[in-house]
């Protein structure tokens, strides 16, 4: 219904008028905020406006009675009356919820990017450091041969050393070195003047840092012959060849010269007496080239390097006569037995238990049956080892051959020699190794044996 529609009243203002008051009204109660309830509304409007009812008893009826025509009329005026407030209310109410919820969207997404960003920047620094860190353990420049003077001063840390190899433009990274030796279990770095190339390997550096340097400095060499520890003649020949215009044949020629053999025998007699009257020897001086650095100059010649190499050896060896006198071995035995031990384990204290598995099957009078012994006859390297390279026609072949063979198969480390001289008392006769983690499992029996053969051996064959 629409207002022009209510009638005029001729006694006061007119119903129109009246209505049009309390719309005015209510609009100016929403305009400042004062909310009100329909009922205070519609008290209110009775209290300024009443409205004309018929009179009725109590008595005569206890029902409320229907309302008017014109008071729905009224009704329904005051509920479009106080539309438009509610209607503000609820578009207001309806905005700020909008927002609410575009803010909280807007978080959501500002926290995924962030958490996204930083993913992709711990992935990138995680690949930034591998890449640093494996171009660490690479040698500097393979290329540049040329020689530097180091000074590693007495007392210097890991860390310390790493950070002079690195100013030094030894190494690339004086962090990683320090990770390399710990992990690698490079150890008694001693102080003194060193001679060092950026081509030389972490490795390499270590061993020499082990071996020591000199008191005073030195001229340069034109290179560094370094010996892994475990080397045979045959490797070294390559290292020559690989570090000095002397090619493998012209090395292996000096090894094998008989007078320059007979020449050492004369300065070393000690050291080599067993060696001089071994039989179905490949190399007499297998064994006794001590693994370590050594210098090398233009005017250098093979005999040299090879005399630095038996001159250490006779140091080492002189310095255990006690233990050796002991043992009731000859320098041969025990080198031999040493150099096995070398390659069939890393770790000292597997190292001297397998030095007493071979003492306890000589004992027995076992074969040692080292798959060392093998690759050196077959002269070639194997990961696993058939039936039939067991039974190669060889001398040094010690699964068919009772002792200790006709000499070393390689030129083992000191740490090798002491496992000898000083094994771990046990009573195995078997044991073999996990080459994935490098454990060493022992064994009494043979049954045991193929039990841990089968378990960690046939197992990572399939």
């Amino acid at each position: 219904m629409d207002i022009d529609d209510i009638p005029r009243s001729s006694d006061g203002p007119s119903i129109r008028e009246r209505v049009l008051q309390s719309i005015k009204e209510a609009n100016e109660g929403a305009e400042e905020g004062k909310l009100r309830d329909e009922s205070s509304q519609e008290e209110s409007f009775a209290e300024t406006r009443p409205l004309p009812r018929e009179s009725f008893s109590f008595q005569e009826s206890h029902e409320q009675p229907e309302p008017t025509a014109f008071e729905e009329e009224v009704e329904e005026l005051n509920r479009v009356a106080q539309t438009p407030e509610i209607n503000a209310r609820q578009r207001e109410s309806r905005r700020r919820r909008d927002e609410r919820q575009k803010e909280s969207s807007m978080v959501k997404k500002i926290v995924i990017i962030v958490v996204i960003s930083l993913l992709l920047m711990l992935v990138a620094l995680g690949f930034s450091f591998y890449r640093y860190f494996q171009a660490g353990l690479k040698p500097l420049d393979v290329k540049n041969e040329k020689m530097v003077q180091v000074e590693i001063p007495i007392g210097s840390s890991n860390k310390d050393i790493g950070g002079i190899l690195e100013k030094s433009n030894v190494i690339k990274s004086g962090l990683v070195f320090t990770y390399y030796v710990k992990t690698n279990n490079l150890t008694d770095f001693k102080g003194g003047f060193y001679q060092m190339a950026p081509n030389m390997t972490l490795d390499e550096i270590g061993q020499l840092l082990k071996q020591g340097g000199t008191a005073e400095p030195v001229a340069l060499a034109d290179a560094q012959i370094t010996v892994p520890e475990g080397y045979s003649i045959d490797q070294i020949g390559d290292i020559f060849a690989k570090k000095t215009k002397v090619t493998k044949e012209e090395f292996l020629n000096v090894v094998k010269d008989e007078s320059f053999f007979n020449g050492l025998v004369e300065k070393y007699p000690d050291l080599l007496a067993s060696v001089k009257d071994a039989k179905d020897v490949r190399y007499r001086l297998e064994g006794y080239l001590f693994p370590a650095t050594y210098n090398y100059y233009k005017e250098t010649k093979v005999e040299d390097i090879l005399t630095q190499m038996v001159d250490k050896t006779n140091t080492i060896m002189d310095s255990k006569k006690e233990l050796i006198a002991n043992s009731g071995l000859t320098n041969q035995q025990i080198l031999t037995l040493a150099s096995l031990v070398e390659k069939e384990g890393v770790e000292e204290s597997d190292r001297r238990n397998i030095a007493q598995v071979f003492f306890n099957r000589i004992a027995q009078d076992m074969p040692l049956q080292s798959d060392i012994s093998i690759l050196y006859a077959m002269e070639e390297h194997k990961v696993h080892l058939s039936n039939k390279d067991t039974q190669v026609d060889s001398p040094y072949n010690l699964y068919i051959n009772k002792g200790f063979g006709p000499g070393p198969f390689n030129n083992p480390s000191e740490q090798a020699i002491d496992a000898v001289l000083s094994p771990e008392v046990n009573d195995y006769l078997y044991f073999l190794a996990d080459i994935t983690t490098g454990k060493v499992y022992f064994a009494n029996t043979y049954e045991e044996h193929l039990k841990l053969k089968e378990e960690y051996i046939d197992n990572l064959e399939q």
